[in-house]
């Protein structure tokens, strides 16, 4: 069974965030740091892996996602805060 990833991206510490969810996640981000898909996170440098969360059901993954998107920025900005406080780009370590 493949894994689900729901993760948050930024641009810059306190800065701006995207959540987002994928079945691959070294790929969605290397996607998104090399802006080869038009929108919000290329225009913005939306590009450092700054939180992730793994599943083993895409359903749960997108309800997950849905929600956190949902969520208040302050919620967002405490998730990397708790399990990333000196916002490294975690993109470095997944790719290891």
């Amino acid at each position: 069974m493949n894994n689900s990833y729901v993760y948050i991206l930024f641009n810059k510490r306190n800065g701006t965030l995207y959540v987002g969810v994928t079945s691959d996640i070294v790929k969605r981000v290397y996607e998104h740091k090399n802006k080869f898909v038009p929108g919000f996170t290329s225009k913005y440098g939306v590009d450092k892996l700054g939180y992730y969360e793994i599943y083993d059901n895409i359903t749960l993954a997108i309800e997950r996602e849905k929600r956190l998107k949902g969520a208040s920025r302050r919620k967002k900005l405490e998730l990397i805060e708790i399990h990333n406080p000196e916002w490294l780009d975690l993109y470095y370590e997944i790719v290891e």
